[in-house]
């Protein structure tokens, strides 16, 4: 029986692992949605700030985001920069979706490379932004040989690392910052190009609730996206009346997907709370048991040992009872 329910438990932990895997890579092919890029570009990539949203999705993104990892939906195959970046001893990268992108500049056109992550969980034991840089400097260094096969640093590709970060801190949420290379000068007052040395932007997405109207355009976008609580029909109502996404069978099917898995991931995570709950509880009691059973074991010997006129200091030593409570004993 015990055999029974340890194996019973562990199909249930890799159901829900399997699950919120599945969950993560459909959360990833909804984020890469030109338009919903579009919003993201527009509020997170100062160089699109003056562009309408829809100009973004079907101008100035190139070719067709690639997705990283498992592919559920079927499809075409997707064209565009690897997912997985190789950097040496520093082992391989899966990126969750990159894809370049264009800006008009001067009568010229410039070229970024853009990462976007979703992240569920915010605690994983270090900073995200840290690994946020880790990825952007990969992804420069990663152009050698790619962009440019001499050392011609002028092809250098300025790149965007961009967090969707959930499940933050009260003090995070609803937040979106920058963090970026910036020129400051120590002594004297040079003025670089800003295009020679901006090469690198990291920014953080920070998530909340839902209902918070105090938020951006793209804040709101992403908290009513990724809710728990809407279904997929209000999701899908919300994304076409309010940010102007085309509702297409991909993305129906994709959000009724996400939204069935999130269902099965609460009602598991229910469950092994509450599993959990009355496992700590039996093994608590048990603890509580066995120690209220050594005490109780110790007083008995200490009144037999009493009644045969043994010294306090000597009980004392073999029960590990105090003087006090040996002299309240023998009242």
């Amino acid at each position: 029986m015990l055999q029974q329910k340890i194996d019973t438990g562990l199909t249930n932990d890799i159901e829900f692992s399997d699950q919120q895997k599945m969950y993560d890579e459909t959360c990833k092919r909804i984020l890469s949605n030109k338009m919903i890029l579009g919003w993201l570009m527009k509020e997170c990539i100062w160089e699109y700030q003056d562009k309408e949203v829809k100009e973004i999705a079907n101008i100035y993104i190139e070719g067709t985001p690639v997705v990283g990892d498992v592919k559920v939906f079927g499809g075409e195959k997707i064209r565009g920069l690897p997912t997985e970046a190789i950097g040496g001893n520093n082992g391989k990268i899966f990126y969750d979706i990159r894809y370049r992108a264009v800006v008009p500049k001067d009568d010229d056109l410039i070229e970024l490379i853009v990462n976007v992550e979703a992240q569920n969980q915010y605690h994983v034991g270090y900073p995200l932004v840290k690994r946020g840089g880790f990825y952007s400097c990969q992804m420069i260094a990663n152009q050698y040989g790619t962009e440019f096969e001499t050392i011609n640093y002028n092809e250098i590709k300025k790149v965007y690392s961009i967090w969707i970060c959930r499940d933050v801190p009260k003090v995070l949420e609803n937040a979106i910052t920058c963090y970026e290379m910036s020129e400051r000068n120590i002594v004297g007052n040079v003025k670089e190009v800003k295009s020679n040395y901006d090469l690198i932007s990291v920014v953080m997405v920070y998530l909340g609730q839902a209902n918070n109207q105090k938020q951006s355009n793209l804040l709101s976008l992403l908290n009513q996206l990724l809710s728990e609580e809407l279904k997929a029909e209000d999701k899908l109502a919300i994304l076409e009346r309010d940010y102007q996404i085309p509702r297409t069978k991909k993305l129906e099917g994709e959000i009724q997907y996400m939204c069935n898995l999130s269902n099965g991931l609460v009602e598991k995570g229910i469950y092994k709370g509450v599993a959990q709950g009355i496992k700590q509880g039996i093994e608590q009691g048990i603890k509580q048991g066995i120690e209220q059973g050594i005490e109780q074991g110790k007083v008995e010997i200490a009144k037999s040992m009493l009644s045969d006129h043994i010294s306090l200091d000597v009980i004392s030593k073999h029960t590990g009872l105090s003087v006090a409570q040996l002299e309240e004993l023998n009242r």
